[in-house]
């Protein structure tokens, strides 16, 4: 899994090794944080997936086919992770709290997107603010402007 990962980036980016480890291992926890967001009803709807895909883009700045690949190899890691933690202290050490609230905000989205905010997808993003030590100020105005820009009603 790791050595698709590194072609992945190795094929894309034109850095010096280090900055490829660490920047493909942050973009990679950003994105199985956003897939995993879309398996927490128990149900993954299109629009969840192409949010992922569209956050990803916005926040990367990735092309259509190299956005595909990074889900797919987000979803394959995401399957066969054990916690948050491999994803959130990651995302801790190469993110500034903005950037983090802003992984929150992508949450929100995705979640967001099918109209329906489901209790499992809500307890989600919580933990991984707390994991990433976004304030609870910041949590709640991450989940208002993703709210206000998907158009969806307040969650119950």
């Amino acid at each position: 899994m790791l050595n698709a990962i590194r072609q992945f980036f190795d094929r894309r980016l034109n850095a010096p090794d280090a900055f490829v480890s660490d920047e493909h291992r942050l973009r990679l926890a950003t994105a199985a944080l956003l897939v995993e967001i879309t398996r927490m009803d128990e149900e993954i709807k299109e629009e969840e997936r192409e949010a992922v895909v569209t956050a990803l883009q916005e926040k990367f700045d990735l092309s259509d086919s190299e956005t595909v690949e990074l889900v797919r190899l987000a979803e394959e890691e995401a399957h066969t992770a054990t916690d948050y933690y491999q994803f959130t202290s990651l995302i801790n050490q190469g993110f500034s709290a903005e950037q983090k609230e802003r992984v929150i905000e992508y949450l929100w989205e995705v979640a967001y997107v099918d109209g329906h905010l489901d209790r499992y997808e809500e307890h989600f993003i919580r933990k991984i603010a707390d994991l990433l030590y976004v304030s609870h100020k910041s949590y709640i105005g991450a989940k208002l402007r993703a709210r206000e820009r998907m158009g969806s009603a307040p969650s119950k």
